[in-house]
């Protein structure tokens, strides 16, 4: 659970300084940054996720390639590697296979889908089945089985021109590319949207611009403060009358100019009007904006706004909040600049 500045559980961690001192500067700018989203305890954010599961995340992207999946998942569709012949020894080991065989510039990926049964007792003689699979809707997954009887581990991988919605505001469309390999669990969640009739309650709330502090491409300018204002649009995506469940902590890379982020374990998030070095890896980074829609997040940051405080921060909330829809892409894939990275 997330802490306000002035909590006094921060305390604890200063006797264990020694254990901690190799990340003690990631958890600081978690904790500043997070008073930077964080309204007072009656407003409409969220906590925050909690400094501990913050720092464990950093340590584990260090590791390597984002390959993520869902345990106690298993994803249907057309088989194009069959596991019983094609075993690894980890769930990486599989994803990177399909990714493997999703490396083309253009058209749809050849694989899509991998399924990993990684658990000794519980699979058997399936033990390290890796099954690449092929579906017929991308943004619509074909699920076979969920729940914790389920022994398998199932991934999507989106291909360049796939895995693109549109955040739909009065001002403009935002085409974001989602990312579900370093963020599966977040992207579930963004296609289930998809899904409702509705997305009542999505909105955005708080806009400020890149003010003097960083250039047109987001870099931050030489000497100038880190904000106020803070470069950046925030809102919520919960559809009203639509149970949300926490989404767990996942890829916490750098934010930079167009990331996608939760505000700790959402429904709120954000999207980065700039390159956020000294935030560092503290929130899970769901997608990004192409960057010729860019535009259309600047518009929203410059509209008319009233001041408040948040945790002691001054902040901008738009007099008029926008409301957003999700929606599947409207657009042919050659109209887009799908050039956008996941790492």
């Amino acid at each position: 659970m997330g802490r306000r500045p002035s909590d006094p559980e921060h305390s604890r961690f200063a006797s264990l300084v020694l254990l901690l001192v190799a990340l003690f500067s990631c958890l600081l700018v978690h904790a500043v940054v997070s008073t930077l989203l964080s309204p007072a305890v009656n407003s409409e954010i969220s906590s925050f996720a909690s400094l501990e599961s913050a720092a464990s995340v950093y340590l584990e992207e260090k590791k390597g390639e984002c390959c993520r999946g869902i345990e106690n998942l298993e994803l249907w569709g057309a088989a194009v590697k069959w596991g019983s012949d094609f075993k690894f020894n980890s769930s990486v080991e599989c994803c990177q296979a399909c990714k493997a065989m999703c490396t083309g510039n253009d058209g749809p990926c050849l694989c899509d889908t991998w399924v990993f049964c990684g658990n000794k007792e519980a699979c058997g003689s399936k033990f390290g089945e890796c099954w690449l699979k092929k579906q017929k809707d991308t943004l619509s997954p074909d699920r076979q089985e969920a729940g914790k009887s389920v022994s398998w581990t199932s991934g999507i991988i989106f291909g360049k021109g796939e895995g693109i919605v549109e955040m739909e505001t009065q001002y403009g469309t935002l085409h974001i590319k989602l990312f579900p390999d370093c963020a599966p669990h977040s992207v579930t969640y963004i296609l289930e949207l998809l899904n409702l009739r509705h997305c009542a309650g999505c909105r955005i709330y708080r806009a400020e611009s890149r003010g003097q502090s960083w250039d047109s491409r987001g870099n931050h300018i030489k000497d100038s403060p880190y904000g106020p204002p803070f470069a950046l649009i925030q809102g919520v995506l919960e559809a009203e009358g639509t149970p949300f469940k926490k989404i767990p902590v996942e890829a916490c890379p750098t934010v930079t100019r167009g990331s996608v982020a939760w505000v700790g374990s959402g429904p709120e998030f954000f999207i980065s009007l700039a390159n956020h070095e000294e935030w560092k890896n503290s929130y899970t980074v769901f997608g990004s904006v192409l960057p010729e829609d860019m535009e259309v997040a600047e518009r929203i940051a410059q509209l008319a706004t009233k001041s408040d405080i948040w945790n002691n921060i001054n902040v901008s909330v738009l007099q008029k909040p926008v409301p957003l829809v999700m929606r599947r892409m409207k657009k042919s894939i050659g109209d887009l600049n799908t050039n956008v990275k996941s790492e």
